[in-house]
């Protein structure tokens, strides 16, 4: 079993093979010092000649004569070392959980030696190398409340993506949570994206040309067809991406204002609703103004903040808001028995779903 010390010599050593250019020009002693010493190697100049010197007994290394000396390949080897550096080590492992929704199996597969050969690497290099522990020093949190992951087939979710790799159709059977049921679809997969914790395929469902999201854990059967893709050439990403479709709504815009309490405003003011967002000092609070998509996720936001904003236009987003809220304050009256709180239940659940509207691919 090897000890720590020689995985971190061998490491090291490795780290300087790498950084070895193949033209005579070279690399001097001190910018190889440099860069090892920014990869968290805490080493002296001498162990880098030592390592320099070691190393040109089994490999082909070559030094200049002039001043400063200056180490290089030999012209004219073909050196192709494998492995991985600490930064790719790193950022391999800071990835790997965030890219498996979004890769296909048969393309995961072939990482997963990478992800295993990552943190290997870091596990042998924690003890003597600070740069090397940076995983244990930085994290990624949500903002919202901290719910699990839905569960996905991996069947399903293979047959999915490979749908959207050979770009064919799919006949599948999709449960919408909104209506409680399951329908016959078959789908045009134009891509898929990762929303949260949640993953969706985007797709037109035949033979309609409106493009939804489906959440992949809600499919219960998909199989995929020879008939190819329709639209795919017409759909572009980045521009779906862009117009707010992942935040649940109508592609609209609105002119939004609304006044904000002292508190809220210092927030929004780190980190504005949008480019064009002004605000403007009233004696108690602000006015916000500023152009936004239309979006449930707006919806959500301002309902969020509870009495810290007052919609004040658009009328209509006032007055969804506004009955939202009453609905919410009459659920939390004082109740003198079960059956007023069942029947105040009821009442809020049927004037709910007449007034609610169904998001894309729910």
């Amino acid at each position: 079993m090897p000890s720590a010390k020689s995985h971190s010599t061998v490491s090291r050593q490795w780290e300087l093979l790498k950084h070895l250019p193949k033209r005579e020009s070279g690399i001097t002693v001190t910018e190889l010092l440099a860069r090892l010493e920014s990869s968290g190697f805490n080493i002296s100049r001498r162990t880098v000649e030592r390592d320099l010197i070691d190393l040109s007994l089994v490999f082909p290394l070559q030094c200049s004569e002039g001043t400063p000396q200056a180490w290089y390949w030999t012209p004219g080897v073909n050196v192709e070392l494998q492995g991985i550096t600490l930064s790719e080590a790193l950022s391999l492992t800071l990835v790997a959980d965030t890219i498996r929704p979004l890769l296909p199996a048969s393309m995961l597969s072939v990482l997963e030696p990478r992800f295993v050969h990552a943190r290997q690497k870091l596990k042998g290099l924690e003890d003597d190398n600070a740069a090397a522990r940076w995983l244990d020093k930085v994290a990624s949190v949500r903002p919202d409340l901290n719910l699990q992951a839905p569960d996905i087939d991996p069947l399903l979710l293979e047959t999915l993506q490979r749908a959207l790799i050979n770009e064919r159709q799919v006949q599948c059977q999709y449960y919408s949570a909104h209506n409680d049921k399951l329908s016959e679809l078959t789908l045009n997969p134009l891509a898929m994206v990762q929303r949260g914790l949640v993953t969706y395929l985007i797709a037109t469902a035949h033979p309609y040309t409106d493009v939804r999201q489906f959440a992949v854990h809600r499919f219960r059967n998909v199989d995929q067809l020879d008939k190819p893709v329709e639209g795919l050439q017409a759909f572009d990403l980045c521009e779906y991406l862009a117009s707010d479709a992942l935040q649940f709504g109508t592609p609209e815009k609105i002119q939004f204002q609304a006044w904000v309490s002292d508190h809220q405003t210092r927030l929004i003011r780190e980190t504005p609703l949008s480019a064009d967002m002004t605000l403007e000092p009233l004696e108690n609070g602000f006015r916000v103004r500023s152009t936004l998509s239309n979006t449930w996720q707006l919806h959500w936001w301002i309902l969020s903040l509870g009495d810290s904003m007052v919609v004040e236009q658009p009328p209509e987003l006032r007055a969804q808001i506004g009955k939202t809220l009453h609905r919410a304050a009459a659920a939390y009256r004082p109740l003198d028995s079960v059956a007023d709180a069942i029947g105040t239940v009821v009442s809020l659940q049927n004037l709910a779903g007449a007034t609610q509207t169904v998001a894309p691919g729910s």
